[in-house]
């Protein structure tokens, strides 16, 4: 991603020009192994360029998300019959397809969510990672364990300990990676032997479609995958409360992973929830940090994908001493962040991804300046020239006081806040007040090293990383999920305990 060979540059634009060429098409649905019209459609544009319609996609009736999850239920009895080594077959199929589809999926991709090249063809090599790595886990563990013998005399008493699917199982994905963030929990529930119903956002429903092509052309029996699309507050809402829904993993902010979480447990058979929810990400930088490479760390982090991943750096803790060398690291670095079309090769940072997101933008930079803070750089939107038709921001850092409320809202755009602490306790002190902990970072001397991991509050934590700050989790390397109100399960996608979340034990006897 931080260093592409021009080859890739190459394909990229070969394939953005295929993609271009077929804009503007009808989509649809996909349930139980043929593609469905929907009684309604959505058309959806580029954040990129408003003026660009990227198509005509489904809107999911309460009839459409009763269809998939029906198929997914009626499915489920044979996928979970069919041998664990068959299974991991199909998701390698499924991987392969996405690999030999990666530059044209990606190219859609970063026109749907604007985001720029290597972060889309990022996206989507990461989720043909996701369906080999639980293909590979889960014949590597198997969820079958012998257990000693009970001490019974005169017979033998056999134990064993096996996991078991659930049944139909939903996965309700993000816009800011909709194509690993659906692909990673729809291969995490097919292995482990569920169905699928996937719901994309409303904003890019594009990627899940291509994620469901992939799927079909796998083929897998009809009815193990389904595809649809809609608002949450309906299709979403549809499918948490459709019996026949066994368990659900949704990716979005807390207020609405927590209310599908008490949804679940709601009634007399509780289900399970796996949500990641988002975080308010802090990196500490002590007085014996290396500032250049701190630099680097935050600014990939901060505005990768401006500031829209739920791994976005959003606060920084920063020892007074260093604190004004590292504010004027950080404005150059900052002035020097090509924004605009992310498709092209020059841009660095996109577009956020609607006009809520942009209005947000302007409010919180209002909000800052208006309660004492100092916007050291950016703090405005961007309408000139060629940007003039998306929403655009510029990269913005902000020097604010301690009780600005901000410091405890998710932004979810690209705004970071600074503060200079007298001490690394002070930093750390400050950086686990949120109820959220799913990343953190840190910069200092390698024997602070360890103090940081010891007292950090956070599920995924990189200490003097300049790759980023507090992003950057790939399978197979880093498991990604949070602590606090960042996360259902405080266990972690790509880890090893991951693919049991989709399971539920049975303690089995035998007396021979």
């Amino acid at each position: 991603m931080f260093d592409p060979p021009a080859e890739l540059h190459d394909a990229f634009d070969a394939a953005l020009l295929r993609v271009r060429s077929r804009l503007g098409a009808t989509h649809a649905h996909y349930i139980n192994g043929r593609d469905c019209n929907a009684a309604g459609t959505q058309a959806t544009v580029s954040p990129i360029d408003t003026s660009v319609r990227l198509g005509d996609f489904p809107r999911a009736s309460a009839d459409d998300v009763n269809a998939a999850v029906s198929a997914a239920a009626g499915a489920y009895p044979g996928w979970r019959r069919t041998p664990a080594q068959a299974r991991a077959a199909a998701l390698g199929r499924v991987a392969r397809l996405i690999e030999s589809r990666v530059y044209d999926i990606a190219a859609a991709v970063s026109l749907e969510v604007g985001k720029n090249r290597s972060e889309a063809l990022g996206e989507v090599q990461e989720t043909a990672d996701f369906f080999d790595y639980y293909a590979q886990d889960f014949l590597g563990k198997g969820f079958d364990r012998e257990l000693p013998d009970d001490p019974v005399k005169g017979a033998r008493s056999r134990n064993r300990s096996v996991l078991k699917p659930y049944g139909a199982w939903g996965v309700i994905a993000p816009f800011n990676f909709p194509f690993a963030l659906a692909g990673g929990p729809v291969a995490a529930a097919l292995m482990t032997g569920n169905t699928v119903v996937l719901k994309g956002s409303h904003d890019t429903p594009w990627a899940g479609r291509l994620l469901a092509d992939c799927i079909r052309d796998a083929d897998l029996p009809p009815g193990v995958f389904n595809y649809t699309n809609g608002d949450g507050a309906d299709a979403g809402a549809a499918l948490v409360a459709h019996p026949a829904t066994a368990g659900v993993t949704f990716t979005g902010s807390q207020r609405t992973g927590l209310q599908i979480a008490r949804r679940l447990l709601a009634g007399n058979v509780p289900r399970p929830c796996i949500a990641e929810m988002g975080g308010k990400n802090a990196t500490i930088v002590t007085a014996r940090a290396d500032l250049e490479r701190a630099t680097t760390g935050i600014l990939r982090s901060a505005f990768g994908l401006s500031g829209q991943k739920c791994s976005a750096l959003s606060r920084i803790y920063v020892d007074a001493s260093v604190a004004d060398e590292l504010l004027a690291r950080l404005r150059s670095a900052v002035a020097a962040v090509a924004v605009g079309d992310p498709t092209q090769r020059d841009n660095w940072m996109g577009p956020v991804i609607n006009a809520r997101a942009y209005g947000n933008y302007s409010r919180y930079c209002t909000a800052l300046r208006e309660s004492g803070a100092r916007i050291v750089a950016g703090g405005e939107q961007l309408r000139g020239g060629a940007l003039a038709r998306g929403y655009y921001c510029a990269p913005t850092l902000a020097e604010a006081p301690l009780d600005h409320p901000l410091w405890q809202q998710e932004l979810f755009v690209p705004v970071a806040m600074l503060a200079r602490v007298p001490d690394r306790d002070r930093a750390m002190q400050l950086a686990n007040d949120s109820e959220l902990g799913l990343t953190a970072g840190f910069y200092g001397g390698p024997d602070e090293v360890d103090w940081f991991f010891e007292h950090i509050e956070a599920g995924v934590a990189y200490a003097n990383r300049p790759q980023g700050a507090t992003t950057g989790a790939w399978p197979g390397y880093q498991p990604f999920g949070g602590w606090k109100g960042s996360g259902t399960t405080g266990k972690g996608i790509a880890s090893d305990y991951y693919l049991a979340l989709y399971q539920r034990e049975q303690s089995q006897t035998r007396v021979d």
